[in-house]
């Protein structure tokens, strides 16, 4: 069994949906420790004015050590804002037509209080739009207290993942030949290489949300994925 274990992210760019259409099961990393300034609770899109953020405002003060998956959403109008920045940044988008009425109902049904239910509303809408079928499960529904290498190769044992994947940035922290010893094949993606599409507002950057690739190409998104479908 192929598998990915990693955090959830607030609409994630196309490589993170490469990567969980290429394996069986995807274990979402949600007792975790919530870091600010990440990819949790905001993503950036393009503007005739350049990069933007759109980010969910959350609940952190006093909680230094709080888990991603009890990290409350602070303010529930940030939906209707975000959907505003979408209309008005890609109304002229090439498949805007096409999508918006979707967008737009994810948008509008996504009334949850904590972050990580939030971000799997989205991750699991847009994992349809693309026809990814990966299994969905979650670290919380395990019991691990190891640290790094060791506890993701428990969570890989427990859930039968024999060829885990990752990015390429794990290979500072982990240790590799422990996942040898237990007949667990590494891999890390490479997510060079991707192919270039019809990108609003130049100069075209590969690395924002995915909605940027689904406002432009709409039913062929899943096209500029590089890795292949499980």
């Amino acid at each position: 069994m192929k598998g990915i274990i990693t955090q959830s992210n607030y609409i994630p760019w196309k490589g993170y949906f490469d990567s969980l259409a290429n394996v069986d099961v995807f274990v979402v990393y949600d007792d975790m420790q919530y870091t600010k300034r990440d990819w949790r609770n905001r993503n950036l899109i393009k503007t005739p004015n350049g990069l933007k953020w759109l980010s969910i405002p959350v609940e952190v003060k006093g909680k230094y050590f709080q888990k991603i998956k009890d990290t409350k959403i602070a303010d529930k109008s940030w939906a209707n804002n975000h959907l505003a920045n979408l209309k008005q940044n890609y109304s002229k988008s090439k498949s805007f037509k096409e999508v918006y009425p979707w967008i737009e109902e994810m948008y509008m049904t996504c009334d949850f209080d904590f972050i990580t239910e939030v971000n799997m509303h989205f991750i699991r809408k847009i994992n349809s739009f693309l026809g990814i079928k990966t299994q969905i499960i979650f670290s919380s529904d395990y019991e691990l207290h190891e640290e790094k290498s060791q506890r993701l190769l428990n969570l890989c044992n427990d859930v039968g993942i024999k060829d885990y994947y990752s990015g390429p940035a794990a290979k500072e922290y982990m240790d590799l030949k422990l996942f040898s010893e237990s007949n667990v094949n590494v891999h890390f993606w490479d997510y060079s290489g991707y192919t270039e599409y019809s990108q609003m507002n130049p100069p075209f950057v590969h690395g924002i949300s995915i909605l940027d690739l689904i406002f432009n190409e709409g039913d062929n998104s899943k096209d500029y994925f590089k890795f292949g479908m499980t």
